[in-house]
């Protein structure tokens, strides 16, 4: 566990993006006729989930010189994120993603400009020494020049006593070099990360379904030090200890309203349940919460939520 002294609980780096989704629902984008823009970014959405039960945290992103991406920042930042260490590019307009809202697996299109853009200077070794955690997608690992100075970052905050974390949310439209993410992935987790996978990502990271031995295997040997694999409505599997303990967390019936976001809801509530010291088949009890508290309301969660609700 990380030292308590340090002032961010959550360094989340990589995209912050605008999310055009479609008003009405449609079968794909070829018939969806309005957007309405919204704040996107899976590790701008775990920042400002951690901040909103309570911890101090701070989001390494690059967005355009534009109004989207001054739109973003003011977003992120009233939901309690520091932003300070968001960059903006003179030259790469703020990328934007086109969704579709469909029944099913939405229909996208990634429109990458500014969010790769992250630099080195955005991430010195004093703010890595201040972070508890830091954070990651695959999202932000797939291109350069982000990818490199991540994964160099993760190896430094490692060093410097920080513990690594990433949800591993691949896509093939977004990478489709397999071979490398694999490659890039072992990469990362060789700092020890804590590692949420859920198993349609696992899917699509090997090609194809795997078994559950598989995954939590071929994770813990690239040196994840955790392995959270989220099985949708049949709850969780937690893997620790280099895979030599596990705990199964059932799922639990609820009345789902909008699955938009839940993932980045369920590991903000296991990592902050992983700094209050708590065992790791609490912590995925305490995402389970927050979860079923996104997917049981339309849009984001509350402006703030007690962090209590974690672990009644």
């Amino acid at each position: 566990m990380t030292t308590t002294t340090r002032p961010y609980a959550l360094l989340s780096v990589g995209e912050l993006l605008a999310d055009f989704i479609g008003h009405h629902v449609s079968k794909s984008l070829l018939d969806a006729q309005d957007f309405r823009r919204y704040q996107g970014g899976s590790p701008a959405n775990m920042a400002a989930n951690m901040a909103r039960l309570g911890n101090q945290t701070a989001l390494v992103a690059c967005v355009g010189d534009d109004n989207v991406g001054r739109y973003l920042i003011r977003e992120v930042a009233e939901t309690g994120v520091d932003t300070q260490f968001v960059s903006t590019d003179p030259l790469e307009p703020t990328s934007i993603v086109i969704v579709s809202r469909t029944a099913g697996t939405p229909d996208f299109i990634a429109y990458r400009t500014a969010d790769c853009q992250i630099k080195p200077d955005q991430l010195p070794d004093s703010l890595l020494a201040q972070a508890q955690i830091f954070h990651t997608t695959c999202f932000a690992l797939s291109r350069q020049p982000a990818q490199e100075t991540i994964v160099d970052a993760a190896k430094r905050a490692q060093a410097a006593g920080c513990q690594v974390s990433i949800d591993a949310n691949y896509a093939p439209s977004l990478w489709p070099d397999r071979d490398q993410a694999w490659q890039v992935l072992t990469d990362y987790c060789s700092a020890g990360a804590l590692v949420k996978i859920s198993e349609d990502d696992a899917a699509r990271l090997y090609g194809q379904t795997q078994s559950t031995e598989r995954i939590l295997s071929d994770l813990h040997r690239m040196g994840a030090l955790l392995v959270c694999l989220t099985l949708g409505p049949d709850g969780s599997l937690v893997s620790y200890n280099g895979g030599a303990k596990q705990a199964r967390i059932p799922g639990r019936k609820i009345d789902v309203v909008d699955v938009t976001g839940a993932g980045d809801a369920y590991w903000a509530g296991f990592l902050t349940a992983y700094l209050d010291g708590y065992a790791p088949a609490n912590c995925a009890y305490a995402g389970a919460a927050l979860a079923k508290l996104k997917l049981t309301r339309q849009g984001p969660l509350p402006s703030s939520v007690d962090r209590q609700l974690l672990y009644e």
